[in-house]
């Protein structure tokens, strides 16, 4: 029988307590224990951005970190930034700019974003564009998502004000 560490952790504001075995990813901890399929997995190499989430507060790739990595620490997957109902600043924006076509690589630019937004809530275009340089997408070109971007600041400033 494999070996495997106990964790404990907050994953979208719930308390989880696991038993894994030292080489699981965080995304497939994510994924398939917790059941948070939202969290995508492209390339596993670190590159495209599909599987981002936040752990406290900033982005990681979670193909490329382990679960146990995140003992102590707070999760938050794409399924965590969702307001209790209905859809944020930020997903509105995607929406209204049609800043998606398939949605495989959302959830990664949804997570990313949200953190910059946390950092820079007024952002240029050329500071939005620079921080979804790190996210890849096959089906869009990125104008509409840098515009979703401005949109979203506009909307979480307004919120705030």
């Amino acid at each position: 029988m494999a070996r495997t560490i106990p964790i404990s952790l907050v994953v979208n504001g719930r308390h989880v307590d696991a038993e894994l075995e030292p080489r699981r990813t965080l995304a497939d901890f994510l994924r398939n224990t917790l059941r948070l399929t939202g969290t995508h997995l492209g390339c596993e190499h670190g590159v495209c951005g599909a599987c981002n989430v936040l752990v406290d507060g900033e982005v990681v790739r979670s193909c490329l970190m382990l679960a146990v990595q995140a003992d102590g620490h707070a999760v938050v997957t794409v399924e965590g930034i969702s307001p209790a109902s209905g859809l944020g600043a930020l997903q509105q924006s995607f929406k209204a700019h049609h800043a998606l076509q398939c949605g495989f690589c959302t959830p990664g630019f949804i997570t990313t974003i949200t953190a910059f937004l946390e950092e820079n809530p007024s952002p240029t275009r050329d500071e939005a564009r620079e921080a979804v340089s790190g996210n890849l997408c096959r089906c869009t070109g990125y104008v509409n998502i840098v515009s979703a971007v401005e949109r979203a600041a506009e909307l979480r400033r307004e919120d705030e004000s």
